[in-house]
Order: structure tokens, then C-alpha cells, then sequence
């Protein structure tokens, strides 16, 4: 039976309905048993770090945190059992820079109501450096699951904008509130050489002036402040702006400067800013930085290099080679031979992005990875291709782990596999590098969430039949439960109800949708007056369907069943 795609709710808050004896038949709850929190990893091809792996390894997660990790350890009496066998185990990867987490906001003309484009409002500007990405988050946001998939536990999220968009922090890629995501608050102050429309400042070198302007005005406030802490008898208050305050922990070195530069000309802009002021500086989402490295390196500023990268065109097999030499004698004109030096001087600049981090790396820099503008379906395959030219798979996942800890400080709880770590893990069937490789399971904050393979719809398009009773099981950390389902109707048109062995209740069914083989549907259950929604997601093969069922951070649970003949 083919593997499934995991469906991760939005809302989910405590228990699987399913997994334990919960409810009464009046919607309120006896004393619950809890899911484990502890996992027993086993035989795993364990990565600590970069060169340091542990052959049929154990490892041992208990309340979200690394506790043992190594051979013939001890497995914990109620552990969730993990069987590894040929699977790899890394750190969690960390992202240097994104927008995980943070919806993009709708798009405005802002420009028709500035009266003064000279001197528009900060707001409309796009000088808003005092915005906490912390109030824009949503963890229900496609771009949360997104990267989890990909093997990211961690992002350094800021918000989205112009020049001066907001602060950023540290982000783990699960909770069901934006405080639960949050590790770290207030880590950088995020900018860009990003005008607005319109007006002032709308040019690169208007956003560089203006930038020294108020940083210059941050420095004269904080000081005249500190002179009226000192001494306040005989000098006009300060008046407080948000605005200049949140340059203070800036001024300060308390508090990084995070610059999006991608290209030459915009890192040298972003260094000079850096010479000229003296905040401390990480580099970030940059493109093109082979030619001015030494420069980057002797700067002092911390790096993350972006994964989004130029298409690169495939090797071409030894067959087209030969082809296209062929067709090379029949090229007569000035013209096709302009358009494949062309080409060659295209392909030449592109492998160059690719050949970057293995060059810096080879020069003894240390640096992370940003995806800011990278889009998820392209960061694996981007990384295999960083390691086709040149780069180790050592140096890449430091990249995604032990470097991007340090520049973001973050060495003491994360990027490696040792005691006392927080349980980001991800966990792959073969080299995460291999082009092939399929990431099995990933554990955010010592939360595990399953991936299985997605399933492949039916040849011939057509819904398989749902209508009837079915009976299911589902094994969870307490054992395994049964019940029936009982779906009516047709298609478009589905009702149908769930009920358990184990705690008596049906519950009603709802978005009962049919997608070729895959059935999926949702149902709600109430846990001391809180609505709690649980997600399914079945392959149907004629009278047996296998798949997930998902209660957010609780993870997912397999579940089965098969059709109940008809009397």
C-alpha cells in the first residue's frame, strides 16, 4: 500500500482523541493520561556534528531535551520507540534568515496618500524598526510546515517591509501560539536597501542617507537622554520616539544589525554603512560575494549565504554532448556564434553561485544559510547541487547547523546532538545530501513530526468509493485503539460520524473530501470546554485504507481500518 502525506492541523491543543481515554459522554474529561514525551531512538547512523557520527547509535529524548546519546544505552521505561535501522540522524538545520512563520501582508498604494512625497510618515516609508516580528507571527503559516519538511527546526525570522521593517527573533517551527514559537525575541534589527514607491526614500543611495540621518538622531537622543538621567534640573524633557529608541541597543552593540545584500555593489554599500556608523553587522541572503570575500572576512561582519540560487541547467549526457557538436560543424553565422559565447559566459556566471560556499569555506570563513527569497521546493535540491560543486557535505551541514549556532549565538542549546541539547532533530533515510534521500521524521523542541511518502493517485483519475462502515485501529504511546467510521452520501455530498472503543463518544465528521485514493476528513472533540480538531488522511485500496491521523505538536499516529461487508 502506498505511503501518505501528512496533514498537520492548525488548532490541535492536547490530545489525539483516538490514542486515549478522555471523554465522558457529556463532552467533559476524565483524568488523562499523558502522550509520552519520551523517545528512544535505536540503531540510527547518529551525526553529532559535522565528523563526528555514531554508527548503531541510541539516543534518547525525554521533555524536549537530548538526554543520552551513543551505544548500548539504556532505553526509559514508557519511551516511544523509534527503529532506525539505516536511517541518518542530524541536528536540526537552522535558518540565518526568513519570513517562516510570517504571512505576507497585503499590498497597498501607498504613495496616493502621502501629501508630502518628500517627507512621507515613517510608516508608509517603510521605517518601522520599533515592529516586533514577534506580533506578526502565525504558526499556522504554509511556510511553518514548509521548512519543517525540509529538516529546519529553527528560523531567525524577521518581518516583511522596506528599509527598515522591524526586529527579528529566534523561532522553533512548532507551538500553537506565537510566544510558544519563540526561543529568542529582539535578536537583530532587520535592513534593507529597499526604497519606497513614490516617495522619499525611494533610491538606494536616499535609503543610505536616510539610514545614516536617523542613526546619527539615534545617537544624539540617546545621549542627550543620558545627560537628563544624570542631571535633569534646568533641561527640557526628551521626548520619546520609537523610532530612534530602537537604534539604542544598536548603538550599544547589544543588538545586530541584519542587512539583506545580495549582490557586489549592495555588500559594498551595506560595508561602507558598517565602517561609517560601527554596528555590528550580519551579512545576510548575499548572492554574489566571491569577488569582494577578503573584504566580507577582514569586515568582522557575520554571513549567511541565500539558497536562492540561478536555474542551472542539467549535465547534458555524453549523447547530447555529441549531438551538440555536431550541430556545432553546421553553425555558419556571426549571429549563433555571438548567442553561444553568450551562453557559455551565462553558464560560466551561474556555476559560479554555485561554486561560492566551497570557495569561501576553502578561504577558512564561516557561514550560514539564508531563504529569505528562496522558494521551499527549491532548497534541497539547491544544497545537493552546492555539494556537487566542490562542497563537502561536512562544511554544508555545518552550514545548516554548528556555523549558523555560533554567528546567532545560539552554540550552548543547539546545532549539535549532545546531552543536555534541545531536541531538534532531523531524522533521513539516507544522506540528506543524496538527491534521493526523504526525510522519515523531524523533532522540533523535542515534538515529533512524521512524513511519509506522499501517495500516488489512482491511473485512471477516478474517486474510489468511501460510502459505508468501516472499522479502524490506531496504535499510539498507550497501545492500540479501535472504533467505526461511518461515512453517507456521495461525492461533494459526504456526511458521516467516528466513533471510539475506548472512550464511548461518536463525534460527527466533517470536510470529507475524495481526491482520487485519498480520503481525508476531519472531526472535533471537546476537552474541558475546548473545541479540539483532529485531522485524517487515508490511501483507500478498495476495501482497506491505511494512513495518519494529526493532532499538531502531538504528532501524527498511524492509523487503519478496513470496510465492514454488508449484511
Amino acid at each position: 500500500m502506498t505511503g501518505l502525506k501528512l496533514v498537520f492541523m492548525r488548532r490541535a491543543l492536547l490530545i489525539l482523541f483516538l490514542g486515549l481515554s478522555y471523554l465522558t459522554s457529556d463532552g467533559q474529561s476524565n483524568e488523562m493520561a499523558p502522550v509520552t514525551r519520551t523517545y528512544a531512538i535505536k540503531n540510527a547512523r547518529i551525526i553529532q556534528a559535522p565528523g563526528r557520527v555514531i554508527d548503531e547509535g541510541v539516543l534518547i529524548i525525554k521533555n524536549g531535551i537530548i538526554t543520552a546519546v551513543g551505544k548500548n544505552i539504556d532505553i526509559p521505561a514508557g519511551a516511544r520507540i523509534i527503529q532506525a535501522d539505516s536511517l541518518y540522524v542530524y541536528a536540526g538545520f537552522i535558518d540565518g534568515l526568513s519570513h517562516t512563520g510570517v504571512p505576507k501582508p497585503r499590498e497597498e498604494d501607498l504613495s496616493k496618500k502621502v501629501k508630502d512625497p518628500g517627507n512621507p510618515p515613517n510608516d508608509i516609508a517603510g521605517i518601522e524598526p520599533q515592529k516586533d516580528v514577534r506580533n506578526m507571527l502565525d504558526p499556522s503559516d504554509k511556510s511553518v510546515d514548509e521548512m519543517r519538511r525540509l529538516g529546519f527546526a529553527v528560523s531567525h525570522a524577521v518581518p516583511h517591509g522596506r528599509m527598515l521593517p522591524g526586529q527579528g527573533a529566534i523561532i522553533l517551527h512548532a507551538g500553537e501560539t506565537p510566544d510558544a514559537m519563540v526561543y529568542k525575541q529582539q535578536v537583530s534589527l532587520f535592513s534593507q536597501l529597499s526604497g519606497a514607491p513614490g516617495i522619499y526614500p525611494n533610491t538606494v543611495i536616499g535609503v543610505m542617507a536616510k539610514y545614516r540621518g536617523l542613526y546619527r538622531q539615534a545617537e544624539q537622543a540617546k545621549a542627550y537622554n543620558a545627560r537628563y538621567i544624570q542631571s535633569a534640573a534646568g533641561m527640557e524633557r526628551p521626548v520619546s520616539d520609537r523610532i530612534l529608541e530602537a537604534f539604542y541597543p544598536v548603538i550599544d552593540k547589544q543588538l545586530p544589525v541584519v542587512f539583506k545584500a545580495e549582490d557586489v555593489l549592495s555588500i559594498q554599500r551595506v560595508l561602507d554603512l558598517k565602517s561609517q556608523l560601527g554596528f555590528n553587522l550580519i551579512l545576510a541572503d548575499v548572492k554574489q560575494g566571491w569577488d569582494i570575500s577578503e573584504k566580507i572576512k577582514n569586515s568582522g561582519a557575520k554571513l549567511f549565504l541565500s539558497l536562492d540560487l540561478p536555474e542551472m541547467e542539467e549535465k547534458k549526457s555524453e549523447t547530447d554532448t555529441t549531438r551538440a557538436e555536431d550541430k556545432k560543424e553546421e553553425v555558419r553565422s556571426d549571429s549563433d556564434l555571438e548567442k553561444q559565447r553568450l551562453q557559455a559566459r551565462k553558464d560560466a556566471m551561474i556555476k559560479k553561485y554555485y561554486q561560492q560556499p566551497a570557495l569561501l569555506h576553502s578561504q577558512g570563513m564561516i557561514f550560514g544559510f539564508s531563504t529569505l527569497e528562496a522558494k521551499s521546493k527549491d532548497i534541497r535540491a539547491n544544497l545537493s547541487k552546492l555539494v556537487e560543486n566542490g562542497l563537502s557535505e561536512d562544511a554544508a551541514l555545518a552550514a545548516l547547523t554548528t556555523s549558523p549556532a555560533q554567528l546567532l549565538g545560539l552554540s550552548a542549546t543547539m546545532g549539535t546532538l549532545d546531552n543536555g541539547k534541545i531536541a531538534n532533530l532531523v531524522i533521513t533515510d539516507k544522506s540528506y545530501f543524496d538527491k534521493e534521500s526523504k526525510v522519515k521524521y523531524v523533532f522540533v523542541d523535542g515534538k515529533m513530526f512524521e512524513y511519509k511518502d506522499e501517495p500516488k493517485p489512482k491511473k485512471n483519475g477516478d474517486a474510489v468509493k468511501v460510502a459505508g462502515k468501516w472499522t479502524y485501529n490506531t496504535e499510539t504511546p498507550q497501545g492500540v485503539h479501535t472504533g467505526d467510521i461511518i461515512i453517507n452520501g456521495e461525492e461533494d455530498d459526504y456526511s458521516g460520524t467516528i466513533s471510539s472503543t475506548v472512550s464511548g463518544d461518536t463525534n460527527d465528521l466533517s470536510d470529507i473530501s475524495v481526491d482520487g485514493d485519498q480520503l481525508s476528513f476531519s472531526f472535533t472533540v471537546v476537552i474541558d470546554g475546548n473545541a479540539v480538531l483532529i485531522d485524517v488522511l487515508v490511501t483507500v485500496d478498495e476495501d482497506t485504507f491505511e494512513g495518519t491521523m494529526t493532532a499538531g505538536d502531538y504528532g501524527s499516529y498511524p492509523i487503519e481500518g478496513e470496510r465492514t461487508p454488508e449484511k
